[in-house]
């Protein structure tokens, strides 16, 4: 709306002006300078503490951090719809922000470590309700939960579906449900067999096609897209030359320093 706005105030003249904004700006635009290459950061930086519930409070709402970082002072940066949890340079959390005061927004994943000590807190967990209500723990979740408490026990049960959770970490997300479901379904009820149907679900999808390499261009090396490359400078450099070591071959054998 404000780029029409913009294009629509090129015609006006001010007052008795000869030119109007747009050729004004014509003139102008090639004496701009470039725009910086960082962009300016609008987020409000805080420092809270992670408590021991491993949750840190913004704005009068609470956010979970990963349970290793209790006790520690974490960096936030707030934005207008999300928030970045750091420890230092390392990105640990990242919330969607919440608007009403008093409410708390949990990770699951945040607390798998502590979990996996104490599995009899898992069925009662507010990170547990809210990732059913996300879609983030699926029926697929709750029926392999269910068949493995009914094979290994309360406490056992609970701790492998634990495990197939922090299997989420380094599996991509579909596969690891299609592993979940293959699992169910041949009743291997443990978390070394939902990694390897997860597997066997990744090696089974199709690889992408490779990008055609540009005649030219070094073995092994793709060329960058056509949207990127328009965007870049042009490279005025020379080319690489050696000519400069054609000196070398006009010395004899006997004009050559000993070592």
């Amino acid at each position: 709306m404000i780029d029409r706005w913009d294009q629509e105030d090129d015609a006006r003249r001010i007052r008795s002006r000869p030119r109007t904004i747009g050729e004004y700006f014509a003139a102008e635009q090639p004496l701009l300078v470039p725009l910086p290459e960082e962009p300016f950061e609008t987020g409000r930086l805080s420092t809270p503490r992670v408590d021991r519930y491993s949750q840190i409070c913004v704005r009068m709402n609470r956010y979970s951090v990963p349970v290793r970082l209790i006790g520690r002072t974490v960096r936030v940066m707030l934005h207008a719809s999300e928030l970045v949890v750091y420890d230092g340079r390392e990105e640990v959390a990242r919330h969607e922000r919440l608007i009403a005061r008093g409410a708390a927004r949990l990770e699951l994943d945040h607390y798998l470590e502590a979990l996996v000590r104490k599995p009899g807190a898992l069925p009662g967990a507010t990170a547990l309700d809210q990732a059913r209500a996300a879609g983030r723990f699926t029926p697929i979740h709750d029926a392999w939960w269910q068949a493995a408490v009914k094979a290994h026990g309360e406490r056992e049960g609970t701790r492998a579906l634990i495990e197939v959770l922090l299997l989420s970490r380094h599996l991509p997300r579909e596969h690891l449900i299609t592993g979940l479901a293959a699992a169910l379904k041949s009743g291997a009820l443990t978390a070394d067999a939902v990694a390897l149907e997860a597997r066997k679900a990744a090696d089974a999808e199709p690889e992408e096609p490779a990008q055609p390499v540009a005649p030219g261009s070094p073995p092994g090396i793709a060329p960058l897209p056509a949207a990127i490359r328009a965007r870049l400078p042009p490279d005025n450099r020379p080319l690489p030359s050696v000519a400069h070591y054609d000196q070398l071959l006009r010395l004899r054998r006997s004009d050559r320093p000993i070592p």
